[in-house]
C-alpha cells in the first residue's frame, strides 16, 4: 500500500511540477515580450516568443477546435491508463514517463482553452497582459499555445553540389517549443528507449521481471 501510494504521489508531483514551471515560463514570456521578440542567451540558444495554433513544435494540422478537443480526450485516456498502471504497481520509470507526457499535454491544453479569453493579443508593437475573462483575443478553446525555446545549434548553407538543396540555408534544430513540449518529448523518448518492449508485448513490467528472475 505504501509503495502504491508513493508511486501515485510521485505521478501527481511530476504533473503539477511540470504544469507550474510551464505556466510560469509562458506567462512571463507572454507578458514581457513582443510577439517574435528574441533574446539571445548563447549563439545556439534563444528565447524567441511565438505562438501557434497547432500541436507540439508548431505543427498545424486540422482545425483548432478539433485539436483542442483531441488533446482533452487524449488526456482523459492517459489519466485513466495512468491510474490503472499505478494500481497494478507498474515500474516507477514507466509511470514517470507517462506522467511527463500527461503533464505536457495538460500544459498546452491550458493555453488552448484559457489564453484566448484571459489575454489580449500579442503583436510586434504590443505586449500582452491579463484582461477580464471574455475580453481576450479569441474565444474559449481557441487560444494559441505559447512557445519560446529556440536552439539553432547548427546554422549553415548546404554545399552547392547537393542536387535540389545546394546553397540553401539550413538550421538544425529549427523548431521553437515550450517546456510542456519538452516534457512530452522526454517522456516519449524514455518510454521508447526503456519500455518499448513492454509496449510491444503487452506484458506487465513486473510480471516480465518476475519471469526473468524465475528462469
Amino acid at each position: 500500500m505504501n509503495k502504491l501510494l508513493t508511486k501515485g504521489q510521485l505521478s501527481v508531483l511530476i504533473v503539477f511540477g511540470v504544469l507550474i514551471i510551464d505556466q510560469i515560463i509562458k506567462i512571463l514570456v507572454k507578458t514581457n515580450m513582443f510577439w517574435h521578440e528574441s533574446i539571445r542567451i548563447t549563439d545556439w540558444f534563444y528565447i524567441y516568443f511565438t505562438e501557434n495554433n497547432g500541436m507540439a513544435f508548431g505543427m498545424e494540422l486540422f482545425g483548432k477546435l478539433f485539436l483542442t478537443t483531441f488533446r482533452i480526450v487524449a488526456v482523459g485516456l492517459i489519466i485513466w491508463y495512468l491510474a490503472k498502471i499505478i494500481k497494478e504497481n507498474y515500474k516507477t520509470g514507466y509511470i514517470v514517463c507517462l506522467s511527463l507526457i500527461l503533464a505536457g499535454a495538460v500544459g498546452n491544453i491550458i493555453d488552448s482553452v484559457f489564453y484566448g479569453v484571459i489575454f489580449n493579443e500579442s503583436t510586434y508593437s504590443q505586449i500582452a497582459h491579463f484582461v477580464p475573462v471574455g475580453e481576450g483575443y479569441s474565444e474559449w478553446f481557441h487560444g494559441k499555445v505559447v512557445d519560446m525555446f529556440y536552439f539553432p545549434i547548427i546554422e549553415t548553407n548546404w554545399p552547392e553540389w547537393i542536387p535540389g538543396i545546394g546553397g540553401e540555408h539550413f538550421i538544425f534544430f529549427s523548431p521553437i517549443f515550450n517546456f510542456a513540449d519538452a516534457a512530452i518529448s522526454c517522456g516519449i523518448i524514455a518510454l521508447l528507449l526503456f519500455y518499448g518492449k513492454y509496449l510491444n508485448t503487452g506484458i506487465h513490467p513486473e510480471e516480465k521481471a518476475q519471469k526473468k528472475d524465475a528462469q
